[in-house]
């Protein structure tokens, strides 16, 4: 019985991708866990296997096809004794939502591809079953009801393994009770963001042009994804502003002084791995600050997971650094070093920026004193972190003195942090900085 192979979404926000290289031709036989396909989505290139044995029947999409949506065709698998020429295009099953359908992959390491069973098998009380040809195949001999064995495959699926670990003459489950009504849940922030206008046409700024020399300058996954994403940010979270100075005098006399000692280890340490420790501490300190936004709730997040933003070419990437509070200076300073690299050759895996309930962006290092940062839902704010810049400062005697001061502004999504508890949290980051010798405790 034919299947077909659909296009997965390997993260929450990818919603289509290009399939850049099939590795398998038609006729072949395929083998589960045999890589067939390499796709691309907004931040990577990944691998996929198959998870269930066959013949390539026919390659629906073509290598190099871009924009290809979530949940679309892109091959079917026959089963052994089948005839491509002779099997009518199967029915797809019910398109699963995007978010449902999300699979974690490395990149260069093989990912699930989720094909969808052409007709599910019926079961006892209406409800239906999906299972793979050769699980549904395998149960027969065995006699099992398919209706009594837990899939493990994408959706639920049930795949060979499944029904292999089953024991015969499984019992049929009892028909679950009808459920209550459900309440009707509040409009998601996305489907009024969908109806709010995001610029001028494209046709009006082109005759506003059209007298003018320009290269127009098509918009590639990821871009595509900042823009759809923060245009949502900022038409849906309601952002309010801390701002701070602190000075960072200490700190830099602090860091020389360790650098010196962590030379023979090959370690250097930048004012941006103190900020990281330093907010992964107040997250612990303030830990009601730690939360991020979950539609109809807030998620309040045990430990530090702290995401930095990292500028690639044509965009940006914000891995996470997860447990930073337990982490020594050195030890972030190698995972962000490590992060940042495979992040501007597009070589992190999707777990390695999704997550994280609060995030860092830094211009500093670009000569930027000060600026406010557009949150990253779901978090709960994010730091804007400017240059250190030598200031006349009043220094604790009351003597005017110079100083190095460092603007930061928190962002802070009103919705999960109130005004007294986001300047508690910052006063904490500050804290934290300007007695960095706590840092080591």
């Amino acid at each position: 019985m034919a299947t077909e192979i659909l296009m997965p979404a390997l993260s929450p926000t990818m919603e289509e991708g290009t399939l850049a290289k099939w590795l398998v031709k038609e006729g072949q036989a395929v083998k589960s866990g045999m890589v067939i396909a390499e796709i691309e989505t907004d931040k990577a290139t990944m691998e996929f296997e198959a998870v269930d044995e066959g013949v390539v029947g026919k390659i629906l999409i073509a290598e190099g096809t871009a924009g290809v949506k979530v949940n679309t065709p892109i091959a079917v698998l026959l089963d052994e004794g089948e005839d491509a020429s002779s099997v009518a295009a199967p029915k797809a099953a019910a398109p699963v939502a995007a978010a449902e359908s999300r699979a974690e992959a490395r990149p260069t390491e093989a990912a699930p591809v989720a094909p969808a069973v052409a007709e599910p098998a019926p079961v006892s009380g209406g409800a239906r079953v999906f299972a793979s040809p050769l699980a549904r195949r395998i149960a027969k001999e065995k006699g099992l009801d398919l209706g009594a064995v837990k899939g493990s495959g994408p959706h639920g699926r049930i795949v060979r393994a499944d029904v292999e670990r089953a024991q015969p003459g499984a019992v049929k489950p009892a028909a679950a009770p009808v459920a209550a009504e459900a309440p009707k849940a509040a409009p998601a922030p996305a489907a009024a963001s969908a109806a709010m206008p995001t610029g001028l046409a494209t046709e009006v700024v082109l005759k506003m042009y059209a007298d003018r020399q320009y290269e127009e300058v098509p918009l590639d996954g990821m871009r595509r994804t900042i823009a759809a994403r923060l245009t949502e940010a900022k038409q849906t979270i309601p952002h309010f502003y801390l701002r701070r100075e602190v000075r960072l005098d200490a700190l830099m006399a602090f860091r020389e002084q360790l650098n010196k000692q962590l030379e023979g280890r090959g370690v250097k340490l930048s004012v941006n791995d103190f900020i990281i420790k330093a907010c992964a501490m107040a997250l612990q300190a303030v830990p009601n600050a730690n939360a991020v936004w979950a539609g109809d709730r807030m998620l309040r997040l045990k430990p530090s997971d702290v995401a930095v933003a990292v500028a690639v070419e044509g965009g940006l990437f914000t891995p996470v650094l997860r447990d930073a509070d337990k982490k020594s200076l050195s030890a972030l300073s190698a995972e962000m070093k490590d992060l940042a690299g495979r992040a501007k050759s597009k070589k992190l895996a999707p777990h390695e920026y999704q997550g994280g309930s609060f995030a860092i962006s830094n211009l500093g290092m670009m000569g930027i004193e000060n600026f406010d940062a557009v949150i990253n839902p779901p978090h709960g704010s994010i730091l804007a972190v400017g240059a250190g810049v030598k200031k006349p400062v009043v220094m604790a005697d009351g003597t005017i003195g110079v100083a190095t001061v460092m603007s930061m502004t928190l962002s802070v999504d009103h919705r999960v942090i109130d005004g007294a508890l986001g300047a508690e949290f910052l006063k904490a980051v500050i804290e934290a900085l300007e007695n960095p010798m706590v840092m080591l405790a």
